[in-house]
């Protein structure tokens, strides 16, 4: 049944037949612009930071398989320990081959990047897809670990600068036709040890892949295109509990993971959505029902997406979820979801109750006045420093062949930026950006400046590295936290701030956007507010309270340090 409330006039019926789920939907008129100043300003320096490399992905004008069309992840990290972030970027290939590799750049601390792919040992030629970066094995240094097209990579952080490939005997390895998707570390069993979520996408073969043109699922808009998802043959997703040993051991089947067989599994998220003290599972799945794993707190989850209400649109319909942003964009304490979507479809806002079930707020919030774009890499952060986050999101089409035809379908595409008003509403800013196929984007303060910069992935072109410059008068805090009983990079804790009379909650995450892993410091805008206080509730179960905070610095907190009440 289709609310009538929405606004969203169909175009036509569900294009069922295609390759990809879109709803067909006008976009709902935009209202009077408020005309209240941003104070962001968002500058591609990656040419002068030194990232001049492309980041190849399949062909440039034609796409032959759907391997080529979705792109990789990206990382802000600190694998040296000194402070300042430094760039990982995942590359894809060619079907003919290509030398591309995936690429670490050390941060020069002064606005610039060097690359020491080769000297830290992480050079490697392959479909890179997602990246989840955090501290395995709690020696006090970030450990990457990759999906692929092929084996995936877990790479351990040698403590001088240097990675080693530990896949195999970690108990991790993979080979084709697996296609790793979105991968997340998480303390599911709250151990102190960090797990790993790893999507599949589908076990896709070029030998047998059917091509452009030759079925339904291969034409869009009568244009023959590559084929999938659908037709193709469902994903997964898998859990790995680590062993504390520097080992894993595949837990998908008896925590109950493994019977989520009808999704294309794309970006995933660990986090606590019910407010029990858990971690749960988000995936967004690409035209198929999206998933949500309940953590049942004795080494299960239960699958509760449908019921939570965020499996499917409002309208009851399939999205063609690629990207996900986690934040409280209201205000209320729980954490909400953000995922985009296809073109011709709005991006979804789901509000978060508090109980673990979700409202779509994307027409009240303001967001459906945007359905152009394919989007993907997304963040509910906040780019002014006013206390309210705001959204943003890359786009990029999936079909290069489609622009001739159909010229309102370019390949390259804007970004998006909707600013937070403060009321439960968004107003989507509308300036004119370099257009870019983008796919992972990450966020992250790698200038240490006091706000957050976006690292953004464009498929066979160099990335973006857009330095963020605020103005005005707003103050910030920046939280670096370290655990003891919980694990080393403290993934899953969970920061109230209160400030100038609002109160916003963030967790500490290990992926999200699309495919990508943010700066794990998080970051608080403040507004006028020059004093916060803090409350941490760290996933070992302890919970501290710092207050009257002076903002605009960075604090560095361990678990268990907090003064005494």
């Amino acid at each position: 049944m289709i609310h009538r409330r929405h606004a969203l006039s169909l175009l036509a019926a569900p294009l069922l037949g295609q390759g990809i789920a879109t709803r067909g939907v006008r976009p709902t008129p935009r209202g009077k612009p408020s005309g209240l100043p941003f104070h962001s300003r968002l500058t591609d320096i990656a040419k002068q930071a030194g990232l001049t490399e492309p980041i190849v992905s399949g062909g440039v004008d034609t796409k032959k398989f759907i391997l080529e069309t979705i792109g990789c992840g990206v990382a802000f990290l600190d694998y040296d320990n000194d402070g300042w972030l430094d760039i990982f970027l995942l590359s894809g290939t060619r079907l003919e081959g290509s030398t591309a590799t995936n690429r670490l750049y050390k941060n020069n601390r002064d606005g610039t990047f060097t690359d020491v792919t080769a000297k830290a040992g992480l050079t490697h030629t392959g479909w890179a897809s997602a990246v989840a970066v955090a501290d395995y094995n709690n020696d006090g240094f970030d450990d990457i670990f990759i999906t692929c097209w092929g084996e995936n990579l877990l790479y351990r952080n040698n403590g001088d600068g240097t990675f080693t490939n530990v896949t195999a005997q970690a108990g991790l390895a993979t080979k084709a036709p697996h296609w790793g998707s979105g991968c997340t570390w998480l303390d599911y069993n709250r151990d102190g040890h960090l797990d790993l979520v790893v999507g599949n996408y589908t076990p896709f073969d070029p030998k047998t892949a059917p091509l452009p043109g030759t079925a339904d699922n291969c034409i869009w808009r009568g244009v023959p295109v590559n084929c999938g998802p659908r037709g193709l043959v469902h994903g997964g997703i898998a859990l790995y509990r680590n062993n504390g040993d520097g080992t894993f051991t595949d837990v998908s089947v008896p925590s109950g993971l493994a019977k989520a067989k009808s999704s294309y599994v794309m970006t995933t998220v660990a986090a606590d959505f019910n407010n029990d003290g858990w971690p749960d599972i988000y995936a967004a799945c690409d035209s198929s029902p999206s998933l949500l794993f309940r953590n049942n707190h004795d080494g299960t989850f239960a699958e509760i997406a449908l019921e939570s209400g965020v499996a499917l649109n409002e309208d009851g319909r399939e999205q063609a979820g690629m990207g996900v942003g986690l934040g409280d964009y209201n205000l209320d304490g729980n954490l909400d979801i953000f995922k985009t979507h296809f073109t011709d479809d709005t991006s979804i806002l789901y509000r978060n109750a508090g109980n673990g079930t979700f409202f779509d707020q994307t027409v009240p919030a303001g967001l459906s006045v945007e359905t152009r774009f394919v989007g993907w890499g997304a963040g509910i952060v906040d780019l002014d420093n006013d206390g309210n986050p705001d959204i943003f999101l890359v786009t990029g089409h999936v079909y290069p062949e489609v622009e001739k035809p159909l010229p309102a379908y370019p390949w390259k595409t804007p970004r998006i930026v909707f600013r937070n008003l403060g009321n439960g509403r968004f107003e989507e800013l509308i300036s004119e950006t370099p257009s870019h196929a983008s796919r992972g984007c990450a966020f992250g303060d790698f200038d240490n400046d006091g706000d957050l910069d976006i690292l953004v992935m464009n498929m066979n072109e160099p990335p973006s590295l857009l330095r963020n410059d605020v103005s005005g008068d707003n103050h910030w805090l920046k939280l670096r936290l370290t655990g003891t009983k919980s694990n080393r990079s403290a993934i899953g804790a969970r920061v109230t701030l209160t400030y100038g009379g609002k109160r916003q909650t963030q967790e500490v995450l290990s992926q999200s956007s699309f495919y990508s892993t943010s700066d794990r410091r998080l970051h608080f805008g403040l507004g006028p507010a020059a004093i916060a206080d803090l409350e941490i509730r760290w996933p070992s179960g302890l919970t501290e309270r710092y207050l009257r905070l002076e903002a605009n610095r960075l604090i560095e907190i361990r678990e268990g340090d907090a003064p005494s009440p």
